[in-house]
């Protein structure tokens, strides 16, 4: 029977069979010694000349040989102890050695201190997964689906499968379409998300639901966000009309993975804040922001009215308005650091970034001479600036600036080091507005999940004059900059969910064609329900101290989205295609 590495220092005396990697091989010229690794860890083996047919195999050996090795565990003398290693006190004295596989050089090294860039690892990720960091992160996943599923089930929550092949739905990205044989022209859909089966399970009676999802959206990648397919922990109640219910039923499961699992500190304490959306794009200039640290925006636009300074009275002119944020420290930033938090600024649709500086008891900058005595001394009151602090300002259209000044708050915490990753600030924001303009079309959109409950229902609806000012009961949970989680109390009336469709123009027989079997579910006696998302890769980075989601996954694809290991997008035969009635047209 095979013994795992680190079980071999209880079985001292023993004869043992352990198998595994070999880690490296060491000649010491009449002892051969190798450092055995299996997925707990490193045994030393010793293979002794007078083992004859051992030591010949042994002296073949390299480094990833697959290897057995049946011998006695022995305590190593006083001196020749490892302490740094956890089987640093045995070796095992080799009886017989057998190679179960051999392995060519490897095109990547695991275990080197310098790692190959990621595009190589991707592409032999199955090596680049005897990392002991990859290890560790595949362990740790593992132990963190068992702590949500122990708090869910303990609360009285049902693991139920969804389809993976469904409909084309309009969650906010491109679908993943496949074609049906059966079918010919039509076409099923990768779930975006459950959404539309977890409420049918609501009106079928469960009452609390919950899945670690598989989810797919055709979306860019970038560095929190994975391409093509996601996991989530996926959650409704039935019974429920008021979203803080939603809130206060996860709070200990979220809190608890911070502290109990991660073995991180909770920023706010036992506190998770519940912050309206308006107030955190006004305060932070994020729906999202990170709450580690303060750095909040300052509202200027009443100081600056009448300035002589155009740049700012200009903006607020044309109904714009005039903010700030004050560094700590800004002050010593060199000319060509501050040129390169300007790039950033440009980045977010600024035109250029003015500052002050506070040095020597007095302040220093261009456009200082543009300012009033008054106006400097509003600035430095309101921003409660220090003698070697910096302020920055942005000046142009609202959303403008809060998206500038939200993005530098970031950049500016990541160069003072301001995010300490022992540390997690939870918070809740809501009221999210229902109706959003689009940028590139300008017309009425969603702001988030159309399937959300509009704050006030019909009422809201038939009697708000602008409909962007109606507020969706909507929530994302955020964590050190990141959403986490999106949920929100569904709209389970049949009438509101044709009206919140018929603002944007579509017909109630559109609505019938995409949720038919929703709306047709939802006239049987649907009760009020409500829910939420977890992206659970996400939040594991997040808890991991992770800042790229690759990291934290077995087999992700790559930042263009390619899986380069199984040249993943292919082509298929013709016979398929022909078979699934798809024909390709050169673009």
């Amino acid at each position: 029977m095979r013994t795992l590495a680190t079980e071999s220092v209880q079985k001292v005396g023993q004869t043992i069979t352990v198998m595994g990697w070999v880690q490296s091989r060491r000649d010491h010229g009449g002892l051969i010694f190798i450092d055995l690794r299996d997925h707990t860890g490193l045994v030393q083996l010793v293979i002794n000349p007078d083992t004859a047919e051992a030591f010949k195999i042994a002296e073949e050996l390299r480094d990833e040989y697959v290897i057995a090795a049946e011998g006695t565990v022995l305590e190593r003398e006083e001196g020749l102890r490892n302490p740094n290693l956890e089987t640093g006190t045995i070796e095992v004295k080799v009886v017989a050695l057998r190679i179960l596989n051999r392995a060519d050089t490897l095109p990547i090294q695991p275990f080197a201190e310098a790692q190959a860039n990621e595009e190589l690892r991707l592409r032999y990720r199955y090596l680049d997964l005897r990392r002991p960091k990859m290890q560790h992160m595949l362990k740790r996943r593992a132990e963190y689906y068992g702590h949500m599923r122990k708090f869910l089930e303990a609360n009285q929550f049902t693991e139920v499968a969804t389809p993976i092949l469904a409909n084309s739905s309009p969650e906010g990205a491109r679908d993943f379409l496949i074609p049906s044989r059966i079918h010919p022209g039509k076409f099923y859909a990768l779930p975006q998300a459950p959404q539309q089966f977890k409420q049918l399970l609501m009106v079928g009676g469960v009452s609390r639901y919950y899945q670690l999802a598989a989810c797919f959206r055709d979306e860019d990648p970038r560095a929190d966000r994975l391409y093509g397919e996601f996991y989530q922990l996926d959650a409704e109640l039935s019974f429920i009309e008021d979203g803080d219910e939603v809130r206060r039923t996860f709070d200990p499961l979220i809190k608890s993975l911070v502290t109990d699992f991660a073995g991180k500190k909770l920023h706010f304490g036992d506190d998770v804040p519940r912050i309206p959306y308006v107030e955190a794009m006004e305060r932070y200039g994020s729906d999202k922001p990170d709450l580690r640290y303060g750095m909040e925006l300052v509202e200027l636009s009443d100081v600056f009215k009448a300035s002589e300074f155009g740049v700012f009275k200009n903006a607020i002119a044309d109904g714009g308005a005039v903010k700030a944020i004050c560094v700590k420290g800004g002050a010593g930033l060199s000319r060509s650091q501050i040129d390169g938090f300007t790039e950033i600024a440009k980045g977010e649709g600024a035109g250029g970034l003015a500052y002050l500086t506070y040095k020597d008891g007095g302040v220093q900058s261009p456009i200082a001479k543009f300012m009033s005595e008054a106006e400097l001394a509003e600035v430095k009151k309101r921003s409660q600036a220090e003698d070697g602090d910096a302020v920055f300002f942005g000046a142009d259209t609202r959303h403008t600036v809060n998206k500038v000044l939200g993005k530098l708050r970031s950049s500016f915490a990541d160069h003072f080091e301001l995010k300490d990753p022992d540390v997690v600030a939870l918070a809740w924001v809501i009221d999210f507005p229902f109706y959003e303009l689009d940028e590139k079309t300008g017309k009425l959109d969603f702001g988030h999940n159309p399937f959300s409950m509009p704050k006030g229902g019909a009422h809201a609806l038939d009697n708000t004059e602008d409909k962007l000012e109606i507020l969706a009961d909507q929530y994302d949970m955020v964590a050190n900059g990141y959403e986490v989680c999106s949920g929100g109390v569904r709209n389970h009336n049949p009438e509101i969910l044709y009206k919140v469709f018929g603002l944007l123009g579509f017909t109630p027989e559109y609505v019938e064609e995409k949720f038919g079997a929703m709306l047709g579910a939802f006239k049987y006696g649907a009760p009020p329900h409500a829910g939420c998302a977890f992206g659970i890769d996400r939040l594991f980075m997040v808890l991991m101290g992770e800042d790229n989601i690759r990291e934290i996954v077995a087999f992700p694809k790559n930042g263009s989205g390619l899986d380069v290991m199984m040249n993943s997008p292919g082509n298929v035969e013709a016979a398929q295609l022909k078979e699934l009635s798809v024909e390709i047209k050169e673009a």
